[in-house]
């Protein structure tokens, strides 16, 4: 049986789907019918779940780890998906989404050479982010460095507010480099390219104080 729990931390909602100790999928919101709702659309099947008050040790543990994620402290990411309920290529596309590091962005199309699949069916998963804020959506970019969507949305606000969060996280990297998942090598390279892109394209995100006030991460609803 799938267990899932919420909680609020800091008066935002997380929610968790998970059994035993892997994980099947989170969500993150401002009030706790919408993380549940956002959390249930995110399973891949139809199947059986209960809403437990109190999670496990593991469900607690793994709140504050996405609530540490939330904030920009990634160095507590630890994950293990439920395969019997997370099924390839999208555990692969979540893995490999989920390794780009801080500081970098990634390509749809490098992506979906490391997790075995299309770049139209990594678009499809980033699009939904059924593992946020596990998986940083916002750093799949497109092979030119454009920023393509965010949140399954193409229009300016939302291309201003992915470019607001690229800038956030900006660490100075000048060169790409390679990060080992799926027995494979993902190339990630500088936010800082997709960044010097949208501007020469005439985009500016909006400032990080109006970001701050009405951010809403990208699969809630």
């Amino acid at each position: 049986m799938i267990s899932v729990c919420l909680k609020e931390i800091d008066g935002s909602w997380f929610g968790l789907a998970y059994t035993g100790q892997e994980i099947i999928a989170t969500s993150l919101s401002s009030a706790k019918e919408k993380a549940l709702r956002s959390l249930v659309k995110n399973m891949q099947f139809n199947v059986e779940y209960q809403i437990v008050d109190e999670g496990s040790e593991f469900a607690e543990r793994t709140m504050l780890m996405l609530k540490e994620l939330e904030s920009g402290n990634e160095e507590s990411k630890r994950f293990s998906l439920a395969t019997e309920y997370v099924p390839e290529p999208i555990a692969k596309v979540l893995r490999a989404a989920a390794a780009i590091p801080i500081g970098y962005v990634a390509s749809y199309g490098d992506i979906a050479k490391a997790s075995d699949t299309e770049p139209r069916t990594v678009g499809r998963i980033m699009a939904s982010n059924p593992l946020y804020p596990i998986v940083p959506c916002h750093r799949v970019v497109g092979s030119d460095f454009s920023l393509v969507g965010y949140g399954g949305r193409k229009n300016a606000p939302a291309l201003e507010a992915k470019l607001a969060r690229l800038n956030k996280e900006t660490k100075g990297f000048t060169a790409k480099k390679e990060v080992a998942v799926n027995e494979k090598k993902l190339v990630v390279y500088p936010a800082e390219y997709v960044i010097r892109k949208a501007k020469k394209s005439g985009l500016e995100g909006p400032s990080q104080q109006k970001l701050f006030d009405n951010r809403k991460p990208n699969n809630t609803v």
